[in-house]
């Protein structure tokens, strides 16, 4: 009756894993030592979806990777072993799989595990998102409850974000205090204490200040200026010649605020600016940068316009 029963669950398993493999991943399991990790790196040995497996803990990695070698299927695997091993694991993955963990013995309950793989989740975490942020991360250590949120704190935390896919619009001017990053408008969507909103807004006015200090005399921002120019020019191009959405934000003649030129979001079209899309709805803290800027920019028009009409 067993091997009867056997035969039609190990063929449902089969079946499961006989999908195309035309889009295999490469895939992480961290904890491969362990009680789960161990079984679960053989079905994922034994899956055409799998052609890349990289298995990690802090012991015996290296033998559990020979032994399941053996194992005549397309999917390479390599055992990393130790803290220093793990970036190597990591990078390039599509989906890593948290494992790590000391398992419930008799008696205790999922919560009592918490300060010891809190820590352990808390560290794998914080390595995905700096070696493989775009990977989906899969946590199967308990306390599931807790250790999911940790994950998701951590990834938050460490800004596990692609920077092409982030936009925050800049308004105001370009300089100092009259660069203002509305980092209430960023999307994704951020939500950060005032501490780090002001430690983040300062980096960016002072961004072209802290390569000019770096580079120590030797020049100013000119490769990340060169990009924006381009970025700009390509944008520009795209919208004359037809292309729909292209939004830029510039620095010019404008009544969207208390001064003659402001920079804010332009929809840009075949004429150059289509629409002024304004500042939009802001924070109270970029309300009181906006204030601060205006005398400072209103200073700099004017200069402008006075050298033109005192030219001879």
């Amino acid at each position: 009756m067993l091997s009867a029963l056997a035969r039609p669950a190990g063929t449902a398993l089969r079946r499961s894993f006989s999908t195309s493999a035309q889009n295999s991943a490469k895939v992480a399991v961290l904890g491969a030592s362990g009680g789960i990790g161990q079984p679960l790196a053989l079905l994922l040995k034994n899956s055409p979806l799998v052609s890349c497996l990289t298995l990690y803990d802090i012991a015996h990695t290296p033998g559990v990777a020979a032994d399941l070698s053996h194992i005549e299927t397309r999917a390479t695997v390599k055992g990393y072993l130790g803290p220093e091993q793990l970036p190597d694991c990591l990078k390039g993955c599509d989906v890593v799989v948290i494992t790590a963990g000391v398992p419930r013995k008799p008696g205790m309950t999922r919560d009592d595990l918490f300060n010891t793989n809190a820590s352990i989740v808390a560290t794998l975490t914080a390595a995905c998102a700096q070696h493989c942020p775009e990977a989906m991360i899969c946590v199967i250590s308990n306390p599931v409850n807790s250790t999911i949120p940790i994950a998701t704190e951590f990834f938050k935390k460490h800004g596990g974000l692609d920077p092409a896919r982030v936009n925050v619009p800049v308004i105001g001017g370009h300089a100092g205090k009259t660069i203002i990053p509305l980092i209430s408008q960023c999307t994704p969507k951020v939500d950060l204490p005032q501490d780090q909103l002001t430690a983040i807004t300062g980096r960016i006015q002072g961004a072209g200040t802290g390569v000019v200090k770096a580079k120590a005399g030797a020049g100013s921002a000119t490769l990340s200026m060169a990009y924006a120019g381009a970025r700009f020019v390509f944008s520009l191009v795209d919208a004359m010649n037809g292309k729909e959405g292209v939004v830029e934000c510039s620095f010019v003649k404008s009544q969207e605020a208390d001064c003659a030129y402001f920079s804010t979001p332009l929809l840009l079209g075949k004429k150059g600016i289509e629409k002024n899309l304004g500042i939009g709805k802001i924070s109270p803290f970029e309300e009181k940068m906006i204030a601060e800027a205006i005398p400072e920019l209103k200073a700099s028009i004017k200069k402008g316009e006075e050298f033109v009409k005192n030219m001879k």
